[in-house]
């Protein structure tokens, strides 16, 4: 069956065929609409690259100190600038580590996927698009916000790539935790923005993202263990076992727990959010336990997934507490 130009109700068709070798007709309404929808899936790419799901929870983290820093409220601008930089840091950052692990990616179920290690996006056009955003980043926060909030970012951004995936990961199982400072460094970036400064009372919101970063990421580890293990990623639970990870998550869930009734020690938060964090600890330590007396994927899945509920939570405690 033939298909023919016409040019009927003014549109033109031109014929393709399927393949059973029959014609149809696309016409250039079809055509922009395919255009479209590539272009989508394209930008779609480079946004995963950013890791969008991670970024949400690390730009709480900042803007919920920069209230901590100023229980007065920093000017909507300031908070609005410091967000969208930390953004393209954490973009970028995030970008970059595609591009690295990009190989590694290819090799795990979870990851596999992903836009440079499927070769949907080419490694360089990834790498470029990392590095400009970073670039972009640090320019923007220094002219917009302040120069110790710019380096604080560009600090994050370069001990995630450098310290973290390329010297850490790869070499000890302890990565996630000598790593853990990169991924603590938005509550610095807001708390600079918000004052122009550092205190040492800046350091309790980097003391809790530091310490929560080792359980929250442990827990992850043990329901993608046999991932680690074939890419030989020496992850916590590939090298000393799912019950020493098991162990070392109860632990480091206390020792969080105790880290956050610092602040109200020092007298930087008072007894509304020291309910919280220990109604929160309390949850969080007892999902830790359970983990740990009754092993298996859905009780790792339920302390990973609520310990970002935990960490979101604990700062909007943080915030509110301030603001009373």
């Amino acid at each position: 069956m033939s298909v023919h130009l016409g040019t009927r109700s003014g549109r033109v068709t031109r014929p393709t065929h399927r393949p059973g070798g029959d014609q149809v007709s696309v016409t250039p309404g079809d055509a922009r609409a395919r255009t479209m929808r590539a272009a989508i899936g394209v930008a779609n790419d480079y946004v995963t690259l950013t890791k969008p799901r991670i970024i949400s929870l690390l730009l709480l983290t900042c803007v919920a100190t920069m209230f901590v820093a100023d229980p007065g409220g920093p000017a909507l601008s300031t908070i609005l600038w410091t967000c969208l930089g930390g953004y393209l840091a954490a973009g970028g950052a995030g970008a970059i580590n595609h591009y690295i692990e990009r190989e590694r990616d290819a090799r795990m179920a979870r990851t596999k996927g992903r836009p440079l290690a499927s070769g949907r996006i080419e490694p360089a056009r990834g790498l470029l698009f990392g590095t400009t955003l970073g670039v972009v980043a640090v320019a923007q926060l220094w002219i917009k916000v302040n120069g110790l909030t710019a380096a604080l970012a560009a600090a994050g951004l370069l001990g995630y790539v450098f310290v973290y995936t390329l010297w850490l990961k790869p070499r000890t199982p302890q990565n996630i935790v000598l790593g853990g400072a990169a991924g603590a460094m938005p509550p610095l970036v807001g708390w600079a923005a918000a004052t122009g400064g550092l205190t040492l009372d800046a350091l309790w919101p980097f003391a809790i993202v530091f310490f929560w970063t080792p359980p929250h990421f442990w827990a992850l580890s043990l329901l993608i263990s046999d991932d680690y293990a074939r890419t030989g990623v020496p992850m916590l639970p590939v090298v000393r076992g799912e019950t020493t990870t098991r162990h070392q998550i109860v632990v480091y869930a206390l020792l969080l727990v105790a880290i956050t009734i610092g602040p109200v020690i020092t007298g930087l938060l008072g007894a509304p959010y020291l309910i919280a964090a220990l109604l929160l600890g309390a949850g969080f330590v007892g999902l830790s336990l359970v983990l740990l007396a009754r092993p298996s994927r859905p009780a790792a899945r339920r302390l990973y997934l609520s310990s970002l509920a935990y960490l979101a939570l604990l700062f909007v405690a943080m915030a509110l507490d301030r603001a009373l």
